[in-house]
């Protein structure tokens, strides 16, 4: 007589197991939470004074698109970079490192006032803050089991809304009662405090105290990584298709994020004639969508994970579903309610979000752990030289046509095309073959 197993319910294994380890990996993940809410808030201040600085120093739009260039450029050097040297020398000392320089960069905006200056000091931040999403999933993969990394991705990921949300309403206040320069040394702070609490309270899960064994084995419960200390040079890495399925949707969706965070407060400046003053509440209100969309990203995938999808399927159902959910924002400039505009703009930077989660759960999921950082650093770079094709593509159209129409339609349009270009080149999801 046969007896048949029962089906195992993947998704009680995984929340049984969960429940039995600790939780000290959730706060690493605020740390990386925290980061790059501060990350966030540095790089959206230029953006957000970017009316002011037109009206101070007689700014165009190609010249404001110059400046974005340039830190994009940066960005893209620095991202490919620290790359490297995190795979090197680890999430700790290579984010203490990219914080330091982008928190110098960023101090020194008060001291600057031509478009020289300006451009100077945005390359410095630019090559300082590449290094905190190498970093970032650097530290995920060494501190979560793949079937967690999604939802620790997106919630150290939603730390971009944060930023986002934090800046509009500081920003102002600070510029009102003191003025731009100290705006920029205040909230250079911040980044000295989150630089503390990191050296202290950062290492890996074996040499960290507060880790039960239970959570040290939960975060070990995935075969182990045989290649987890082989040297992977990037010459070998840039001949994976794997790469390339991550770094090419890099390359589609990056620019439209871009996009949102340095033009948005233009857009309801010049769509809606709104100033420092009043622009702060709608900005809000889409990165609150934006963070809503981060962290559901990354639910949806893991609950699919639970509910016995493969990886492949879960990682790529989610990113359908914010692909789709992105296309209304190719008419938000024929919204004549700001509120309107306001909710067709946040479902598109909620969606971005939920997709960008799971797009940086790529490279861990299939890469192993000494190849992850190099992996993301090369897709941030090439997703960085995308954003700056989409700046220069931006002041030229608002310079020449004066509607944002054409920049929204290429951000409607983006996203399919990323999920089909990471369905081609990893149809099922293996892992990357990098001997």
């Amino acid at each position: 007589m046969n007896v048949q197993t029962p089906p195992v319910d993947k998704g009680a294994v995984i929340a049984a197991a969960s429940a039995r380890a600790g939780n000290y990996r959730w706060v690493i993940c605020a740390l990386l939470f925290a980061a790059t809410a501060i990350n966030y808030i540095d790089r959206q201040m230029l953006g957000l004074l970017k009316p002011n600085f037109q009206q101070e120093f007689g700014w165009s739009e190609t010249q404001f698109a110059d400046i974005v260039f340039w830190f994009q450029a940066a960005y893209a050097v620095g991202y490919l970079g620290f790359g490297w040297v995190i795979d090197k020398i680890g999430a700790k000392l290579g984010f203490a490192v990219a914080i330091v320089v982008w928190t110098i960069a960023h101090v020194a905006h008060a001291a600057v006032r031509t478009v020289t200056g300006f451009t100077v000091v945005r390359i410095g931040l630019g090559l300082g803050e590449s290094g905190n999403f190498p970093a970032g999933v650097k530290a995920v993969a060494e501190w979560f089991p793949k079937s967690e990394r999604a939802l620790a991705t997106s919630i150290f990921n939603a730390g971009s809304g944060i930023g986002a949300i934090i800046a509009p309403l500081i920003v102002p206040l600070l510029v009102i009662y003191a003025d731009w320069h100290w705006a920029f040394v205040v909230t250079g702070v911040f980044s000295v405090i989150w630089l503390a609490a990191w050296w202290f309270l950062y290492t890996r899960p074996r040499e960290n105290k507060n880790v039960k064994p239970g959570e040290i084995a939960f975060i070990e419960s995935d075969p182990p990584d045989t290649e987890a200390h082989k040297n992977i040079p990037w010459t070998r890495l840039l001949t994976v298709k794997e790469t390339w399925a991550f770094a090419l949707g890099k390359f589609l969706i990056d620019p439209i994020w871009w996009m949102y965070l340095f033009w948005l407060p233009g857009f309801f400046a010049d769509r809606y004639h709104l100033d420092l003053k009043t622009f702060g509440p709608p900005v809000v209100a889409v990165y609150i969508m934006s963070d809503i969309g981060s962290v559901a990203g990354g639910w949806l995938s893991s609950q699919l994970i639970k509910m016995n999808f493969s990886i492949n399927a879960a990682r790529k159902i989610t990113m359908l579903v914010a692909a789709l959910a992105v296309t209304p924002i190719a008419f938000a400039m024929y919204a004549d309610n700001l509120w309107l505009a306001v909710a067709i703009i946040g479902l598109a930077t909620a969606a971005h979000q939920a997709f960008s989660a799971n797009l940086y759960t790529l490279p861990s999921d299939v890469f192993p752990r000494a190849a992850v950082a190099s992996v993301i650093g090369i897709g941030g770079t090439v997703g960085a030289v995308g954003g700056m094709l989409m700046s220069k593509y931006t002041g030229y159209v608002l310079d020449q046509l004066h509607t944002y129409t054409p920049i929204f339609v290429v951000g409607a349009s983006a996203y399919l095309l990323a999920l089909l270009v990471v369905h081609l080149l990893s149809p099922r999801y293996e892992l990357a073959k990098v001997d």
